[in-house]
């Protein structure tokens, strides 16, 4: 029943990333990254880290869209163009992207660790998790704050009419 659920779960979140990329609309991909980060959670559930699960619906498939949709919207963003493509990223893209895939398979099928754990035995508790973000990683965590706040303001700043500038400039 595990596998099935995450067979089920990993192919909504490939889905996702796969529309995500198709979309031509940027509000279309934004709802794309949604589901694949609603799909992640439900992986993050079957593997028992409901914690890191219900982070991940909150901030991520919550927080974190919500700006990206802000961010969207503000700026104006219309249908995006597609070109063919240069010839320079389908002869050196498609056979990276291959030799990296198959990099990556055989090094998770090679090196992966295939014994169970029990849940609950790894640490990852809320009250770990909180004293490690909170207290050790303090400084980190309120630079990104500070660096969430700045991104914000950029995309205020380059959504601005240039027009409205001028009429500030004259006066």
């Amino acid at each position: 029943m595990h596998l099935t659920l995450f067979l089920a779960f990993g192919a909504v979140a490939v889905a996702g990333a796969i529309n995500l990329l198709a979309q031509t609309h940027p509000i279309n991909s934004a709802l794309s990254l949604i589901a694949v980060m609603a799909a992640l959670a439900g992986e993050y559930l079957l593997l028992g880290a409901e914690f890191v699960a219900a982070v991940q619906v909150i901030v991520y498939a919550g927080a974190i869209m919500v700006l990206f949709v802000f961010v969207i919207m503000l700026l104006n963003a219309g249908v995006e163009e597609h070109t063919k493509g240069s010839r320079v990223a389908i002869l050196l893209g498609v056979p990276g992207m291959l030799l990296g895939s198959i990099l990556v398979a055989w090094v998770v099928l090679r090196h992966s660790g295939t014994g169970s754990v029990a849940i609950g035995a790894l640490p990852g508790d809320p009250r770990t998790i909180g004293q490690l973000l909170f207290h050790d990683f303090l400084l980190p965590f309120e630079i990104t704050s500070v660096l969430i706040l700045i991104a914000i303001m950029g995309a205020v700043v380059l959504a601005s009419k240039p027009q409205a500038v001028q009429k500030g400039r004259d006066h």
